[in-house]
């Protein structure tokens, strides 16, 4: 069967079209500059990509009948009926989810409820939602949440050291992100290491967006992302952690509103930042190649910060049997992986620099290395289309 996995963004609609239960792409694609008279529109299958640009596309609807008919004119399916189901990628399901759901009116309801915590996602996968469900009546239609796999948390790390009320009343406490690649890497981790129970595991997913996850036979203990993908290490253009009273200091010294502030802390700091280079680690790395000592200080205060929480984690799960780097800088950088190993040695995780220099799904840990560690790419669609045939209750 057909079954599509989507992800809408504000001004984008990314999605793959697998076949199941094999787990085998037939297409993807993205729609970008959503709202825009110059929109494009990129799709690939049978290894061919095909490219449209200066589209005019002013909402999600438009963009899913772009996609479906796409399909259609290129032959990747004959009618709409080929798509059985339909899996949404929702970033924060809050308390409300602790696992994916079928998606009816309640349900949209309660995922826009949630709008506060994650004011950039949310409303768009709310879209995006809609969208399908008004093209696709009568298809299955799943909500898959980042959120819900680190719904496994203990309350003594999820939750802050705040007025309590704070937590009861307006469910301020660590969410996490990224659970569903935290989860296919973990469960591939689980597979290399012979179905171990008890497995320890600590999974670098370092994008864009980046977060690190410690993984106890197969559950989510600890993730560095919290109540918003805010917290946690550096990333392409977000801070990570830090202390709260810089609100004041800048609205003291510059006038800065909250508002100001969080914009700054979200969309002009990590790489971008520290290097005033780019968000993109690719250039960073070549801008500190060529003795740009701000774009080295970026990558290497993302690396100590990442050391720091796989060294916290270590302590938190009584030992390592794994580490795991995913997502597109863990899987591509070879620089980002070494300068964050290196650091660890004392723990007995010692990198084969050979090996790490090769690309690709592979073991880049020394034969004495006490732990292991891997690169393994992830598979959000994948995970995404397993939930939507588990809760679909597809004849077999």
């Amino acid at each position: 069967m057909k079954i599509m996995s989507v992800n809408a963004g504000s001004s984008s609609l990314k999605f793959q079209l697998l076949r199941m239960p094999e787990e085998l792409e037939i297409a993807s694609g993205i729609v970008e500059r959503i709202g825009n008279n110059n929109a494009e529109f990129t799709l690939k299958f049978n290894g061919e990509k095909f490219v449209s640009k200066d589209l005019v596309i002013l909402d999600h609807s438009v963009a899913v009948d772009l996609v479906i008919n796409s399909l259609i004119e290129h032959k990747v399916i004959e009618t709409l009926d080929e798509i059985q189901g339909v899996g949404h990628r929702v970033v924060q399901g809050g308390e409300l989810f602790k696992d994916s759901v079928i998606i009816d009116d309640e349900v949209v309801l309660k995922i826009a409820s949630l709008n506060d915590l994650a004011p950039l996602h949310n409303p768009a996968h709310i879209i995006g939602i809609n969208a399908f469900r008004k093209i696709l009546p009568n298809v299955v239609q799943v909500a898959v949440f980042d959120t819900t796999f680190h719904q496994t948390m203990p309350a003594e790390n999820y939750l802050y050291a705040v007025p309590y009320e704070w937590y009861e009343k307006h469910g301020v406490r660590k969410y996490g992100a990224h659970g569903t690649s935290h989860q296919y890497v973990s469960q591939e981790a689980i597979k290399r290491l012979g179905n171990k129970e008890n497995s320890k595991i600590i999974v670098c997913h370092i994008g864009n967006g980046a977060s690190i996850t410690a993984v106890l036979d197969g559950k989510s203990v600890d993730t560095s992302m919290g109540l918003t993908p805010l917290e946690g290490i550096p990333m392409g253009t977000r801070s990570g952690n830090i202390d709260p009273s810089i609100f004041q200091l800048m609205n003291k010294k510059e006038g800065y509103s909250l508002e100001k502030t969080l914009n700054e802390l979200n969309k002009s700091s990590g790489y971008l930042g520290v290097s005033g280079v780019s968000h993109d680690s690719r250039d960073i790395i070549a801008a500190a190649e060529q003795g740009n000592k701000r774009a080295q200080l970026a990558l290497d205060i993302q690396s100590k910060r990442i050391a720091d929480y796989i060294a916290s984690y270590y302590v938190l799960l009584g030992g390592l049997d794994a580490l795991v780097f995913t997502a597109g800088i863990g899987e591509n950088s070879k620089e980002l992986r070494l300068n964050v190993c290196k650091r660890l040695e004392v723990l007995g995780i010692e990198i084969d620099e050979e090996k790490n220099n090769s690309r690709g799904d592979k073991e880049i840990s020394k034969d004495t290395s006490k732990v292991k560690i891997w690169v393994i790419p992830t598979n959000e669609e994948v995970m995404i289309a397993r939930d939507v045939i588990r809760l679909g209750n597809f004849k077999k």
